[in-house]
Order: C-alpha cells, then sequence, then structure tokens
C-alpha cells in the first residue's frame, strides 16, 4: 500500500483544523479579551524534549484560519530530528490570535510529533534490515490521516487506509467464509485488484494461503523458528508481514527472520505527546 503524502492532505488538515478551533474557540476566546485588539505580540515555540517533527501544516493551518494576520516562521521541518530547548517557529500578529490559536495548534503539533518520534525510534531498531515497519487502523478518531502521515515522517510506512482499500481476512472473517480458500476466491471476486491479505496462525495455514493466491499474508505471533520458515515456504510468492505482541525485544529478531513487514500497532496507539511551550513577548 502507498504511502500517503501531504499533498493528498489539503483537505483532511482544513477539516481536522476546522473542528479543532470549533472545539476550543466555540463562540469565541473570552480571556483573550483581555488583552486590547489592536496589541500586537511576538512567539517563539520550542520542544523541551528530543522529537522527530511533524504537523507544521497544521500549525499554519490553525492560525490562517483564525486570523491571517499571524505570519509563522519556521526554523524545522516535518521529518527533522531536534533537541530539546530548540526554537521550532516564531509567530507574529495580533496577540489575541497567538494566545488563542496556541492550544489548538501545539496539539497538532504535539501528538503528530510524538506519532513520528515513536516510529523513528522504532525504524531505528531495524534499520540494517530490509523489512518495513507498518502501521495499522489503531488510531485516534477522526485524525487517522494525520497519524499514518506522521508514520512516515517518522521512517515507517503506511498499512491500509481503512476498511476500503485492501482486504485483510482474519479468523472471524475465514470462519464466517468457509476457511481461506473461499475467503480469497470471494475477494477477488468481489473487488479485482484489491491487495488481499489473510491471517495465519500455522504453517499449514501458510500454506493453503498461498495455494489460494493471497498477495499478502500475516504471520499472527508465529515462532521465530516458524518465521523462517514461513519465508523459506513462501519463497517471494507472496509478502509476509508479522504482527502480534512485538515489542522493542522482540523487533529485530523478528526483521531477522526475512519478513517483509512487520505491523506495531504501538506506533499509533502507544504514543507520548511531545513537550512543548510558547513564549510570548510584547
Amino acid at each position: 500500500m502507498p504511502n500517503l503524502h501531504l499533498a493528498d492532505l489539503t483537505a483532511e488538515i482544513e477539516a481536522n483544523v476546522r473542528r479543532a478551533l470549533f472545539e476550543d474557540v466555540g463562540s469565541g476566546d473570552i480571556t483573550a479579551q483581555l488583552i486590547p485588539a489592536e496589541r500586537l505580540a511576538k512567539a517563539t515555540i520550542i520542544t523541551r524534549d528530543e522529537a522527530v517533527i511533524c504537523g507544521t501544516a497544521w500549525v499554519d493551518t490553525v492560525f490562517r484560519q483564525l486570523d491571517p494576520r499571524v505570519a509563522v516562521h519556521w526554523q524545522v521541518r516535518d521529518g527533522e530530528r531536534v533537541k530539546p530547548n530548540q526554537p521550532l517557529f516564531h509567530l507574529e500578529g495580533p496577540a489575541r490570535s497567538l494566545l488563542t490559536g496556541e492550544r489548538s495548534a501545539l496539539n497538532f503539533l504535539q501528538l503528530l510529533s510524538g506519532v513520528a518520534t515513536r516510529a523513528q525510534y522504532l525504524a531505528d531498531f531495524v534499520a540494517q534490515t530490509q523489512v518495513k515497519l507498518l502501521d495499522t487502523r489503531k488510531t485516534l478518531p477522526g485524525l487517522r490521516l494525520a497519524q499514518k502521515y506522521a508514520v512516515t515522517c517518522g521512517g515507517c510506512h503506511n498499512h491500509r487506509i481503512g476498511l476500503y482499500d485492501a482486504f485483510l481476512i482474519k479468523e472471524n472473517h475465514i470462519a464466517a467464509s468457509g476457511g481461506i480458500a473461499q475467503a480469497i476466491a470471494a475477494a477477488h471476486k468481489i473487488a479485482p485488484g484489491k491487495p488481499v491479505e489473510v491471517e495465519v496462525e500455522s504453517l499449514e495455514e501458510l500454506k493453503e494461503a498461498l495455494a489460494a493466491g493471497a498477495d499478502i499474508i500475516m504471520l499472527d505471533e508465529l515462532s521465530l523458528d516458524d518465521m523462517r520458515e514461513a519465508v523459506r515456504l513462501t519463497g517471494g510468492k507472496a509478502k509476509l508481514e508479522a504482527s502480534g505482541g512485538i515489542n522493542e525485544s522482540t523487533l529485530l529478531p523478528i526483521a531477522e527472520t526475512g519478513v517483509d513487514y512487520i505491523s506495531i500497532g504501538a506506533m499509533t496507539k502507544d504514543v507520548k505527546a511531545v513537550d512543548l511551550s510558547m513564549r510570548l513577548s510584547l
């Protein structure tokens, strides 16, 4: 499946920001009204953490939607690694607008940078191998495309975006369809050309999936020995993806078995936001 690109997300970013500003500002920022409307200010946003930055377009859109008079001057780009206390961007404009937009802008930047940072951390574990690390659908509702873009900024890759762009036939689908071969045959008939991936829990099921013409086979919690044997049996006839219970201690050994992909839900699900701070000056 292809990775998301920022150029494809324009409408999504506009919608993300519109919802965020409505949620936060509502009928108006009553605290900002304490400041004279004509007062101008500058602000510098720094990171308190080492991080990989992601979310610059969301920040730009927050201030453009809120008040086009605000100028945003970036010192970094998406995908760039930064150090603690490093300035990320500067703001200039009406003081009210800088303060009103601060939380929404930083919420996007801290979350998406957190995802990118986590993805890069995991990618570094397997940098010497050929495996590709994939995200999953375990994302925050309404922010899937944003988080999946952040994954790519951290050097990892996108799995399917949703339930519509590829088949992922799991245990319950197989049971309800009457078997692996029947499920794969039905998938090819329903949507010819869509990738068909099937989950297997044993080498015998792997052989069934290969014989039925699966494009990708997900090895669910197989042992390292069985994964190595799966690579041998498959011989390039399908792509192999390891999944289930993968952590930092098992990531590299799994990558070294020769599988093509490893999917990790924690990449988008268990994320620590990057600590950011805005310093205002009049």
